[in-house]
Protein backbone atom coordinates (compact mmCIF):
# COMPACT_ATOMS: atom_id res chain seq x y z
CA UNK A 1 0.00 0.00 0.00
CA UNK A 2 2.40 2.61 -1.01
CA UNK A 3 1.68 6.29 -2.33
CA UNK A 4 -0.02 5.90 -4.94
CA UNK A 5 -2.55 3.66 -3.69
CA UNK A 6 -2.98 6.83 -1.11
CA UNK A 7 -3.37 9.06 -3.77
CA UNK A 8 -5.49 7.17 -6.16
CA UNK A 9 -8.25 6.75 -3.16
CA UNK A 10 -7.60 10.21 -2.59
CA UNK A 11 -9.14 10.93 -5.96
CA UNK A 12 -11.40 8.53 -6.47
CA UNK A 13 -12.74 9.92 -2.86
CA UNK A 14 -13.09 13.53 -4.40
CA UNK A 15 -14.56 12.21 -7.34
CA UNK A 16 -17.26 10.56 -5.47
CA UNK A 17 -17.83 13.60 -3.02
CA UNK A 18 -18.01 16.38 -5.76
CA UNK A 19 -19.59 15.14 -8.90
CA UNK A 20 -22.22 12.57 -6.62
CA UNK A 21 -22.86 14.12 -3.09
CA UNK A 22 -22.19 17.39 -2.85
CA UNK A 23 -24.23 17.70 -6.43
CA UNK A 24 -27.18 15.91 -4.92
CA UNK A 25 -26.72 17.78 -1.08
CA UNK A 26 -26.81 21.25 -3.08
CA UNK A 27 -29.64 20.38 -5.45
CA UNK A 28 -31.85 19.44 -2.30
CA UNK A 29 -30.58 22.39 -0.51
CA UNK A 30 -31.10 24.61 -3.21
CA UNK A 31 -34.67 23.50 -3.36
CA UNK A 32 -35.44 23.43 -0.15
CA UNK A 33 -34.34 26.87 0.40
CA UNK A 34 -35.92 27.76 -2.66
CA UNK A 35 -39.09 26.68 -1.93
CA UNK A 36 -38.89 28.29 1.87
CA UNK A 37 -37.71 31.84 0.88
CA UNK A 38 -39.95 32.22 -2.48
CA UNK A 39 -43.08 29.79 -1.72
CA UNK A 40 -43.37 30.23 2.19
CA UNK A 41 -42.58 34.39 2.25
CA UNK A 42 -44.92 35.12 -0.72
CA UNK A 43 -48.40 34.50 0.25
CA UNK A 44 -49.97 33.79 -3.34
CA UNK A 45 -47.18 32.00 -4.18
CA UNK A 46 -48.59 29.69 -1.44
CA UNK A 47 -51.57 29.32 -2.53
CA UNK A 48 -50.22 28.09 -5.99
CA UNK A 49 -47.69 25.78 -4.62
CA UNK A 50 -49.26 24.67 -0.69
CA UNK A 51 -46.92 21.86 -0.13
CA UNK A 52 -42.66 21.08 -0.66
CA UNK A 53 -43.32 18.09 -3.11
CA UNK A 54 -44.78 19.84 -5.30
CA UNK A 55 -42.49 22.80 -5.90
CA UNK A 56 -39.90 20.18 -6.13
CA UNK A 57 -41.62 18.55 -9.14
CA UNK A 58 -42.32 21.45 -10.90
CA UNK A 59 -38.96 22.73 -10.01
CA UNK A 60 -37.77 19.35 -11.45
CA UNK A 61 -39.81 19.12 -14.05
CA UNK A 62 -38.39 22.71 -15.57
CA UNK A 63 -35.16 22.33 -14.42
CA UNK A 64 -34.28 18.82 -15.94
CA UNK A 65 -34.81 19.64 -19.32
CA UNK A 66 -33.34 23.38 -18.75
CA UNK A 67 -29.99 21.26 -17.59
CA UNK A 68 -30.12 19.10 -20.43
CA UNK A 69 -30.43 21.89 -23.05
CA UNK A 70 -27.46 23.65 -21.59
CA UNK A 71 -25.02 20.34 -21.19
CA UNK A 72 -26.27 19.60 -25.04
CA UNK A 73 -25.16 23.05 -26.06
CA UNK A 74 -21.87 22.79 -23.86
CA UNK A 75 -21.45 19.58 -25.82
CA UNK A 76 -21.70 21.02 -29.10
CA UNK A 77 -19.94 24.28 -28.83
CA UNK A 78 -17.57 24.37 -25.38
CA UNK A 79 -16.29 20.69 -25.34
CA UNK A 80 -13.81 20.81 -28.05
CA UNK A 81 -12.72 24.01 -27.13
CA UNK A 82 -12.37 22.69 -23.97
CA UNK A 83 -10.62 19.41 -25.02
CA UNK A 84 -8.45 21.60 -26.75
CA UNK A 85 -7.31 23.60 -24.10
CA UNK A 86 -6.42 20.43 -22.25
CA UNK A 87 -4.26 18.55 -25.04
CA UNK A 88 -2.62 21.09 -25.29
CA UNK A 89 -1.39 21.20 -21.33
CA UNK A 90 -1.25 17.86 -21.03
CA UNK A 91 2.27 16.42 -21.12
CA UNK A 92 1.32 13.49 -22.16
CA UNK A 93 -0.19 14.16 -25.15
CA UNK A 94 3.15 16.02 -25.83
CA UNK A 95 5.27 13.33 -25.48
CA UNK A 96 2.86 10.74 -27.38
CA UNK A 97 2.86 13.30 -30.56
CA UNK A 98 6.25 13.86 -29.99
CA UNK A 99 6.88 10.21 -30.34
CA UNK A 100 4.54 9.95 -33.34
CA UNK A 101 6.36 12.40 -35.37
CA UNK A 102 9.88 10.82 -34.33
CA UNK A 103 9.01 7.68 -34.70
CA UNK A 104 7.20 8.77 -38.89
CA UNK A 105 10.89 10.61 -39.23
CA UNK A 106 12.80 7.03 -37.87
CA UNK A 107 14.06 9.17 -34.66
CA UNK A 108 13.44 7.06 -32.27
CA UNK A 109 15.74 3.32 -31.58
CA UNK A 110 13.87 0.15 -31.45
CA UNK A 111 14.11 0.16 -27.90
CA UNK A 112 12.37 3.52 -27.04
CA UNK A 113 9.39 2.73 -29.24
CA UNK A 114 8.99 -0.70 -27.21
CA UNK A 115 9.37 0.88 -24.03
CA UNK A 116 6.62 3.40 -24.79
CA UNK A 117 4.79 1.12 -26.49
CA UNK A 118 4.36 -1.15 -23.31
CA UNK A 119 3.74 1.57 -21.19
CA UNK A 120 1.00 2.38 -23.18
CA UNK A 121 -0.48 -1.21 -23.12
CA UNK A 122 -0.17 -1.25 -19.21
CA UNK A 123 -2.56 2.12 -19.24
CA UNK A 124 -4.95 0.35 -21.70
CA UNK A 125 -4.98 -2.97 -19.29
CA UNK A 126 -6.22 -0.74 -16.33
CA UNK A 127 -9.27 -0.04 -18.69
CA UNK A 128 -12.70 -1.56 -18.03
CA UNK A 129 -14.08 -2.71 -21.47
Amino acid sequence: MGQSWVRERWWEFRTGHSTYLIFMLTFVNFVLISYRLLIEKVPAFQQLIPELWIFALLFLGLYIPTAIIIGYWHRRTQLKVENTITMQQNPFYAKLFRMLIDVELGNLTKEEIEKYRSFLIDIEKKMDY
